[in-house]
């Protein structure tokens, strides 16, 4: 019997060193998870801890089949969808609307970026853009299942989809431009 097993074991039965061994491994991975959805650290560790009381809650239907990070990753990020549903500082932003985006033209390949640059980036989309671009380039969910999950059109989530890209792009695109610029 494997450590996992065992400690999904034990949180079943409700044993708090085992509950916090397990918040301690998980913890710091989930809450970049969380803020990857989030405006702020504060909202990020709101919904860490909503998406932890739903892990110890639902632990028993842990099934030991996959990985158990993955498992509680699928919780943080529907514990993120649900929190930005829920506050009014995300729901305006989560409005999402049919619009028609002409395909990306101008895509440049050679364009060099780091991967703390494109995170910044991400963070600066609106919320519904951002949270879309995560759940499908991040996350990996496929266009359907961001359709069901959210309650809209599964051409909704391609536009937003394509719309999110296409700032990233352009966002990062003006970034480099400007950095040639001012380099010494």
């Amino acid at each position: 019997m494997n450590s996992t097993h065992q400690l999904v074991k034990d949180c079943i039965k409700n044993n708090r060193l085992a509950q916090e061994t397990l918040y301690k491994q998980y913890a710091a991975t989930m809450l970049g998870v969380c803020y990857r959805y989030t405006k702020s650290i504060e909202d990020a560790e709101d919904v860490l801890q909503e998406g932890f009381v739903k892990v110890f809650k639902n632990i028993e239907k842990f099934r030991n089949e996959g990985d158990l990070g993955a498992w509680i990753r699928r919780i943080m990020v529907n514990t993120a969808l649900t929190y930005l549903n829920k506050h009014n500082r995300y729901k305006k932003d989560m409005q999402l609307d049919d619009i028609h985006v002409h395909p990306i033209a101008d895509e440049n390949p050679d364009l060099q970026i780091e991967t703390k640059q494109l995170i910044e980036t991400i963070r600066t989309l609106p919320s519904g853009y951002q949270t879309i671009f995560n759940l499908v380039a991040i996350e990996g969910f496929s266009h359907v299942e961001i359709a069901n999950i959210m309650h809209v059109n599964i051409n909704t989530i391609r536009s937003q989809y394509k719309r999110a890209r296409t700032m990233i792009i352009k966002k990062l695109s003006q970034n480099q431009v400007s950095t040639f610029y001012n380099e010494p």
